[in-house]
């Protein structure tokens, strides 16, 4: 069930994933349940929240309220495994945009030391 189905969104723009983070959350899908939850270090009470089909980085002091969530991968015959991932990217907070890139680098950096502890 998803956590964001409830929770309006401010804006949504088209976005794309790297292929290596992509990549990174199927191996770890395999490897640990969904929800895959961890606090994202640098930003005091943000965390990520990894399910099934969608990413969530969200507020922990607000109940988990999401600030940005990335949705609708298009993913489906995709054969390509070097190729970035298009999807789309919800934003819940007006200044959510500056969290973009320092959450999607703080996952990498922590899927790939989950993963190596394999």
């Amino acid at each position: 069930m998803s956590r964001i189905r409830d929770v309006p969104y401010y804006a949504q723009r088209d976005d794309e994933v790297s292929a290596k983070l992509y990549n990174l959350w199927r191996r770890a899908k395999l490897h640990f349940p969904c929800p895959i939850r961890f606090p994202l270090p640098d930003c005091p009470g943000m965390v990520m929240i990894l399910e099934e089909r969608e990413w969530v980085c969200a507020d922990e002091r607000q109940n988990d309220l999401p600030v940005l969530a990335w949705v609708e991968f298009a993913d489906q015959g995709r054969d390509a495994l070097h190729q970035p991932v298009r999807c789309k990217l919800n934003y819940y907070h007006f200044a959510a945009s500056r969290m973009r890139a320092r959450a999607l680098a703080s996952m990498g950096s922590i899927l790939e030391g989950f993963l190596r502890n394999i």
